[in-house]
């Protein structure tokens, strides 16, 4: 089990408190997810949760070096980009470390993950999304999936040919679309957006959603530090059997967020344009 207590960053005027959690589950050998925070103090908190592809060998290799090696590539990256487009380019470099390992050991040939990453820069939100891996956002108790699932199944969903209802039990459910190592460059979804002072971001594996209904996940978080939100996901979950691994990532947005009008100026806009801070 991973599992941190939570910790406060003063991120310039925007102060979060971040914890994570990750548990094997009941009925797993081995836990295939991976997690990680990455604080830069004071400009950005960076925060991961991926998901090695059950099925493939090195699932857990991959999950781990997408994690660490986002992490390590964001860090690396250059200092004078916003925060958003390191973290857009520093999910393809950990793509290619794992692609390139997977060629190179046989036993590792066809690794892949999930990969579901966070900025959060003076209170401005960008999530860099590739899998099945979700970002939620619960604020003022009401809870909104911010990512959007790549799976065969959630396609046929989007298309209007399969029910959300029945989605959550549907045979392809878990079949993935995209994954971070299968192909040299990979597609990956962006967002951005605006936060407010108690806004809470969920990050977390397909272990957790498949059991824990959107509305549960919102109700287990509400009244509860960063720390204790993950600690009661993850033991609701497996007090209901979960047959996957589980991770949750929890951030907790707990100080004053710079006004969104103060974030949206002329100048603000442009290096968000030309992908700068200044």
């Amino acid at each position: 089990m991973i599992d941190t207590e939570a910790a406060r960053s003063a991120l310039g005027e925007c102060e979060v408190e971040v914890a994570v959690r990750s548990d094997v589950g009941t009925e797993r050998a081995h836990n295939e997810d991976c997690c990680g925070t990455f604080a830069e103090h004071p400009a950005c908190l960076i925060a991961a949760v991926a998901d090695g592809v059950s099925g493939s060998e090195g699932g857990e290799v991959a999950s781990q070096m997408a994690v660490e090696g986002l992490i390590q590539a964001y860090r690396d990256g250059d200092q004078q980009l916003a925060a958003g487009t390191r973290l857009y380019r520093a999910v393809q470099d950990a793509n290619i470390a794992i692609y390139d390992r997977a060629v190179a050991v046989p036993e590792l040939r066809g690794m892949s993950t999930t990969l579901t990453a966070v900025a959060v820069e003076q209170g401005e939100l960008t999530v860099v999304h590739v899998g099945d891996s979700r970002l939620y956002l619960i604020r003022r108790g009401a809870i909104s999936q911010l990512t959007k699932d790549h799976t065969v199944t959630a396609e046929k969903v989007r298309m209007g040919l399969v029910s959300k209802d029945k989605a959550r039990t549907h045979a392809d459910r878990s079949v993935l679309t995209r994954c971070v190592g299968r192909e040299l460059i990979v597609n990956r979804d962006r967002a951005a957006c605006h936060l407010s002072q108690g806004d809470v971001l969920l990050l977390c594996s397909d272990g957790l959603y498949n059991v824990l209904p959107d509305q549960e996940l919102a109700r287990l978080i509400s009244g509860q530090d960063a720390s204790g939100a993950c600690r009661a996901l993850v033991e609701r979950a497996n007090s209901l059997g979960t047959a996957d691994n589980l991770t949750a990532v929890v951030v907790r947005v707990v100080g004053p967020v710079p006004a969104l009008e103060e974030a949206s100026g002329w100048g603000a806009r442009l290096r968000r344009v030309l992908g700068r801070k200044g």
